[in-house]
């Protein structure tokens, strides 16, 4: 079963603790990293797979992958859902 965008958001901000902050406000191709997105570091990267492998039980084995799986919400969740299958 696909996880959903929405639910997939609400795990991010209660996750990674992005206080005042809700599903509107991610949008879904807008970088997870940096100014322009949500503005996440390095912590929150590590925390983000650990995350990943708990909840969704799925690894990320090939580092050079991290910038495209990791540039937005939809590619993040596109690849836990497909990882899943």
């Amino acid at each position: 079963m696909a996880i959903l965008i929405d639910d997939f958001k609400q795990k991010l901000i209660d996750s990674l603790k992005l206080e005042d902050m809700s599903i509107k406000d991610i949008e879904d191709n807008s970088p997870l990293f940096g100014e322009e997105g949500l503005g996440l570091d390095s912590v929150d990267s590590i925390e983000l797979v650990l995350i990943i492998e708990k909840e969704y039980g799925v690894k990320i084995s090939n580092s050079a992958d991290y910038k495209t799986i990791f540039s937005s919400a939809s590619n993040l969740l596109e690849y836990i859902n497909n990882s899943r299958k």
